[in-house]
């Protein structure tokens, strides 16, 4: 099925993409996503190497692809220290792609 065809689900808003990048740094870290919060330090706190940052990206764009045909998180990964920093990334772009004229 297109992707097209999922937007009838809405626009996604910062608590769902707080949740998605949660659960998908979870997964990837192998943690609790109770201890995974919006000021802990992506790489100090919780040991996420470039290897996890790229699979987190990779999980995002697909968990979120559907509700934002063609979203890519490229270039963003030198930017991002915190969980925080990667919500906002991702929110931004997002944001971003709704407001661009079709």
């Amino acid at each position: 099925m297109p992707a097209e065809t999922h937007s009838h689900r809405g626009p996604i808003g910062r608590d769902d993409v707080a949740r998605v990048v949660c659960e998908q740094l979870a997964e990837i870290l192998g943690l609790d996503v109770d201890a995974i919060t919006p000021d802990a330090r992506l790489r100090d706190d919780l040991d996420a190497d470039d290897y996890a940052l790229l699979d987190l990206v990779e999980a995002v764009e697909d968990e979120l692809g559907e509700r934002s045909v063609g979203l890519t998180l490229d270039d963003d990964l030198a930017e991002i220290e915190t969980v925080a920093d990667a919500v906002e990334c991702v929110y931004a772009r997002l944001t971003a792609r709704r407001e661009q004229p079709r």
